[in-house]
């Protein structure tokens, strides 16, 4: 793997003993770069902030998060991980960018999660062309508290990004979904377009009031992304931040959980961390994101929804002209809903067919409420 544009990790930031500084393959100056054979999560951060909307103008680093992260301790697993170094900026944005694509495109085809911190969240853009020609479709789900729709005629920003992944070809997006939005920071526009896509909007009280009800969302997705933005300020340590209203510790901790625990999700970027981060309680906060996100991946089900559907257990309900069909696993309790074919021709849902759902749904099915989430996609299905 020819990966010269990423930059050690400094030597100081090591730990010993047995925390998860010490156990990890770490790329370091005067050391080889690690070998990645049987690495199950790669770190990385990438130092690019140039097309952010509102720039601090002040150069920030990642040692403070790494020294946070070093020292926790691994809980009952032991999965093998790498710290790549970082992606520097390159002498363009479309440099770093490709510098990004790489890498995840790499650790995708070599079965490892690529997990990375990020300056600006136009980031996530290449995080999500790094899947052309390794997924047919994929789903996102991004926790931020602004769409980032944009005008796609308009270059990208942090801000602006969501709308080229719509109409850029290839055309991999089936489901873009948003977890934590705050109304006042979108306009109705934006709004409106989301339904008319028929993508998930999930507003902030939405998902505090009942953070489980996030678990199949997450399920279903493919690449996840975090705005650190979607905090609120407290509990990132910092009240001078503008994001007064935001998820707290627990609750970003609790979805990056769920990230972790998504059989499906094969990577992870944290973005929109700058020199203004740069304290003892958000490097600790992020740290702990990380650690929740590996937990989450330790406790994978790894069901197969193709190869275990014939031992779920089966429900039929009848509802208006529909038959909705359920499957509940009889291993981890998971629920999941059909979504019927429409034409043979189309053939955006053939592994879409079963969607995560949770026994809610079913129980709201039963009393002749159609699950909102199974009319959405069976409407994208037949555009």
């Amino acid at each position: 793997m020819e990966f010269d544009f990423l930059t050690p990790v400094k030597e100081e930031l090591v730990t010993a003993g047995n925390s998860l500084g010490a156990s990890m393959r770490i790329h370091l100056e005067n050391k080889a770069f690690p070998d990645l054979d049987g690495i199950k999560i790669a770190f990385f951060g990438v130092l690019e902030d140039r097309l952010d909307e509102d720039p601090t103008g002040e150069p920030f680093d990642f040692d403070n998060v790494r020294r946070e992260f070093y020292n926790l301790y691994a809980g009952n697993w032991n999965l093998p991980m790498a710290d790549l170094g970082d992606v520097q900026k390159g002498d363009s944005e479309e440099d770093t960018f490709f510098a990004v694509q790489s890498v995840v495109n790499y650790c995708l085809k070599n079965g490892i999660i690529p997990v990375f911190l990020g300056g600006s969240e136009d980031l996530l853009y290449a995080q999500y062309r790094a899947y052309d020609g390794v997924e047919q479709m994929v789903n996102l789900v991004n926790i931020d508290s602004r769409f980032d729709l944009g005008d796609a005629d308009k270059p990208i920003s942090n801000h602006s990004y969501v709308g080229k992944m719509v109409v850029t070809k290839p055309y991999n997006l089936f489901n873009y979904s948003n977890l934590g939005y705050q109304t006042y920071l979108n306009s109705q526009d934006e709004i409106e377009l989301m339904e008319r896509l028929f993508f998930d909007a999930i507003r902030l009280g939405e998902v505090s009031a009942d953070i489980t009800a996030i678990e199949p969302v997450m399920r279903d997705a493919n690449l996840v992304g975090l705005d650190l933005g979607a905090i609120s300020a407290g509990a990132l340590g910092n009240y001078r931040l503008r994001s007064s209203n935001g998820f707290d510790g627990k609750e970003i901790c609790a979805l990056a959980r769920y990230a972790g625990i998504s059989d499906k999700v094969s990577s992870f970027g944290i973005f929109e961390y700058t020199s203004q981060l740069n304290f003892p309680a958000s490097n600790m906060l992020v740290a702990q994101i990380l650690w929740y996100f590996i937990e989450g991946v330790n406790f994978r089900k790894n069901e197969n929804t193709i190869s275990s559907k014939k031992e779920f257990i089966r429900y039929q309900v009848p509802i208006d002209d529909e038959i909705l069909v359920f499957y509940k696993s009889p291993v981890s309790g998971r629920w999941w809903i059909e979504i019927p074919f429409i034409s043979p021709a189309n053939n955006k849902l053939k592994r879409h067919t079963l969607l995560p759902c949770t026994q809610g749904d079913y129980l709201d099915a039963c009393n002749q409420v159609i699950p909102e989430r199974w009319y959405k996609t069976k409407r994208k299905n037949e555009i």
